[in-house]
């Protein structure tokens, strides 16, 4: 057993006998959890600790958020937060991570060639697709991290809440928010019994639900289980085979949570979630071919088919490297909580993540071996422990000390398939499978520290300060799988005088053997590394309450996002080398408002980010095999902005929302290689995933029956302008050659263009909230968009956005 696991089962078994010791009192009161207006605090216990406690039905649209680790009201925090309630999450039946980023003003999406997510918030974002990888937009459920991307796949379910916090937010959040942090904050067991769901049908055969059963279990424990899933057949129609399909979606995920209260003083929450997804992952859309090797492009590449201007045109390669998809995902975290004075609380958060993935990823676009990754296999084992101490949230210094420790081991291994690319040639051995491995040792600690004071009555200091330090040591493996191409050329390439100088001896690698060529020019060696780097992340601000309503506020802060290593079968330790941890210093000043008795809220912010070697995944020239990926450092660069939402209520039961996002991003200092192997100077060029323009609106409408039933009508849009795939790629023209083949109309085959989906929705609430129906759909006009544009080896193509979904929804409420 694992010192981790020992680790959290000592923590579950102190909190047992620190109850057991404890008098029998009351249950603690409820929380206000919905707020948009001010609104009384919430109780000590839960202001401080972060526990779960009860939400109360408000008699306004009050939403409560823990951006400082404590319940406050959403006006009261001087920072830039979208939240969102459970009740429009379902309302707009959002249920994944790309689904989550239409809600947000300033948040992209985009897919990735090894199906793992890519967030980017306000022009921060790390665009890559390893499995154990940082982001630079961390991940939480009820506070408790999700540290690596794909952790967070099935997790927008049965929510009271997200909150999306923009800008640093490493003092309290920890490095890797360099963009922001995603707080998902589940519904919490109820003091009454209660039980829902809900049942959809929709285009593609889909069939998903979502039920709930919570109540109390005794006086003072309560529970709640909730579930969800989905099955679907597949979206995506092959270009060469018009009747066969791919993206099949299946999934089932459960969440459970304890409450309990054994004292007066003492309080567990506990959470045991888990999914498992076996959903087919996305094949791309090929829209060009350009041999690496143009004196060995292959005859049968350069006549494949391109996908057509159709979100459902793709095509992926077939039996042993047919798109096939086995995730597997559970986490255990207690949250507890002591007050050790009538004033002063200690929180303890311990987690543990298991994850395991076996996947065939079709990452070329076509029905050819040009890139196929026909095992893309990986496991993740995380632990997380913080312990704080808070004050009371009443008083007019609030203060709160804590540290972290994180633990993380990750493992993937990769085998490529590439038969059908111009690299399989006679000077190269006919190499046409490779693979890689590497395990990652990742170790974080941090103190951190964080303070408020009320100057005046209307003015509020900020501070806080975190000091990490984190180690990553790594151990890569380039191997054959075994056929004997690739241990043949590179015992080859260890006698020449180019690569080996010095002639250094070595022993003849075999088959299996790892391949990658030292710094030395000899092959075979693992490539191993430390990566061992701290920081001091910061942060300081200001609240001016102008009045009641209108909350003014300035904040300066730094965060830092962790360096990292590369998932490469890289020919030379060259390519393997990390990047090193990035840093952010942010301007930002803003406000929110409320107007006309609550019937207008508005907030504006504008900002500054100072960006010091953003981590990218870059080219670098091969010696072997020309352009390869790498993952790089951009030295400087900034992103200047500003973003407002507006909602206004003119009538009763008409809501309307909108939003817009202003992002001038910029690369001040990078020289390297481009997509196509040419050395550029980047200087000027926009970051990756970043549009300049983006926005969105909502308009809601509920009418109040006099029988108590409502029926309702909703609609949404989500707009981006256009934005480059990779540092300075939107503006690249594919150059004509003989061998050079692109899809007609193609010009700029790394530019992803702008767009604008709708969503929409109609139904009826009976009274009570007993049942509802409805009606929805989503992108209803059917918009042909794309989320990122790649190049590997000789292929270049898209991920597509879905196609219009629809469908119809039965939803029921017992209590």
């Amino acid at each position: 057993m694992t010192i981790y696991k020992i680790a959290l089962l000592a923590t579950c078994a102190a909190g047992a006998m620190l109850s057991a010791e404890g008098a029998v009192a009351q249950v603690n009161p409820p929380a206000t959890a919905q707020s948009s207006t001010p609104v009384a605090a919430a109780p000590q216990a839960a202001a401080q600790s972060g526990a779960a406690q009860q939400p109360t039905p408000a008699a306004s649209d009050e939403i409560v958020v823990t951006a400082n680790k404590r319940e406050e009201n959403l006006n009261k925090v001087g920072l830039t937060i979208t939240a969102v309630t459970g009740q429009a999450l379902s309302e707009r039946k959002i249920t994944s991570l790309s689904d989550i980023a239409s809600l947000v003003p300033g948040l992209t999406f985009a897919s990735s060639p090894n199906n793992t997510p890519i967030f980017t918030l306000r022009g921060i974002g790390f665009n890559e697709s390893s499995l154990g990888v940082y982001p630079a937009v961390s991940v939480y459920i009820d506070q408790v991290p999700l540290p690596f991307p794909v952790l967070a796949s099935h997790t927008a379910y049965d929510l009271q809440r997200v909150e999306v916090l923009k800008g640093p937010q490493g003092t309290l959040f920890g490095q890797n928010s360099t963009g922001g942090a995603i707080n998902y904050i589940a519904a919490k067991p109820t003091d009454h019994f209660e039980a829902g769901g809900d049942l959809s049908y929709g285009r593609f055969n889909q069939v998903d639900g979502n039920a709930y059963v919570s109540g109390p279990l005794t006086d003072r424990l309560r529970g709640r289980i909730a579930i969800t899933g989905l099955n679907a057949d597949g979206w995506q129609q092959s270009v060469s085979r018009p009747y066969d399909r791919n993206g099949k979606q299946s999934y089932l995920a459960g969440r459970l949570l304890l409450d309990w209260d054994p004292t007066d003083r003492i309080r567990f929450s506990l959470n045991v979630n888990a999914w498992r997804d076996r959903s087919e992952p996305e094949a791309g859309q090929l829209i060009a071919i350009r041999p690496q090797d143009p004196a060995n492009a292959q005859p049968q590449e350069l006549v494949q088919p391109f996908a057509t201007n159709n979100d459902r045109s793709a095509d992926w390669s077939t039996g042993a490297l047919a798109p096939r998809g086995d995730r597997k995902f559970y986490q255990i975290a207690l949250t507890t909580a002591i007050d050790l004075t009538d004033d002063i609380t200690l929180t303890a958060l311990t987690s543990y993540v298991h994850f395991k993935q076996n996947e065939t990823i079709d990452s070329d676009g076509s029905a050819l071996d040009l890139n196929d990754l026909q095992n893309d296999d990986g496991k993740i084992h995380s632990f997380n422990q913080e312990v704080r101490v808070a004050n009371n949230a009443h008083s007019r210094f609030r203060w709160v000390l804590g540290g972290n420790y994180e633990k993380s081991v990750t493992a993937e291994t990769q085998r490529l398939r590439y038969v059908d690319d111009s690299v399989d040639s006679a000077a190269n051995f006919f190499i046409d499978d490779s693979g890689v491995q590497i395990n990652q040792s990742i170790r974080n600690y941090a103190i951190f520290a964080n303070g408020e004071y009320d100057i005046l009555p209307k003015l509020t200091v900020r501070g806080g300060v975190r000091y990490t330090n984190s180690r990553n040591s790594t151990y890569i493996c380039g191997y054959s799988p075994g056929d004997g191409h690739v241990a043949d050329l590179y015992n080859y390439l260890g006698t020449l005088p180019s690569l080996n100088p010095n002639q250094t001896p070595f022993t003849p690698i075999g088959p299996s053997d790892c391949y990658t060529i030292n710094n030395q020019g000899v092959p075979g060696t693992p490539f191993t590394g430390t990566l061992q780097q701290h920081n001091i992340s910061w942060r300081a601000g200001l609240d001016y309450r102008l009045t009641s309503s209108t909350l003014i506020y300035g904040n300066i802060s730094r965060g830092y996002k962790a360096g990292s290593f590369p998932a490469l079968a890289a020919a030379t330790f060259a390519a393997l080398q990390p990047v090193t941890q990035e840093a952010v210093t942010a301007y930002e000043a803003g406000f929110k408002t409320t107007l006309f008795d609550r019937h207008v809220q508005l907030n504006a912010a504008g900002f500054y980010y100072d960006y010091k070697n953003k981590q990218v995944r870059g080219k670098t020239g091969d010696p072997i095999f020309g352009i390869l990926d790498i993952l790089t450092n951009i030295p400087k660069s900034s992103v200047a902005g500003g973003e407002a939402d507006l909602t206004v209520r003119p009538l009763k039961g008409l809501s309307l929302t909108g939003s817009v996002t202003y992002l001038a991003s910029r690369i001040k200092d990078f020289t390297s290689y481009n997509v196509l192997g040419n050395i550029e100077n980047f200087s000027g060029s926009p970051l990756p995933l970043t549009p300049k323009w983006s926005g969105s609106f909502n308009a809601e409408y509920r009418y109040e029956l006099p029988s108590g039933g409502a029926p309702f009508v909703g609609l949404t849009t989500t707009s981006q302008s256009s934005s480059d795939a990779s540092p300075g790629s939107g503006s690249i023209v594919l150059p004509v050659s003989a061998v050079n083949t692109s899809a007609p109309g193609l010009v700029h085959p790394f530019l992803i263009k702008g767009y604008t989906t709708v969503d929409a929705r109609l139904g009826y609430e009976a009274p009570g909230g007993r049942w509802r129906v409805m009606i929805w759909g989503k992108n209803i006009f059917n918009k042909y968009y794309w989320t990122n544009a790649i190049i590997a080896d000789d292929a270049i193509f898209r991920l597509a956005g879905r196609p219009a979904t629809y469908g119809i929804t039965f939803g029921f409420k017992f209590d």
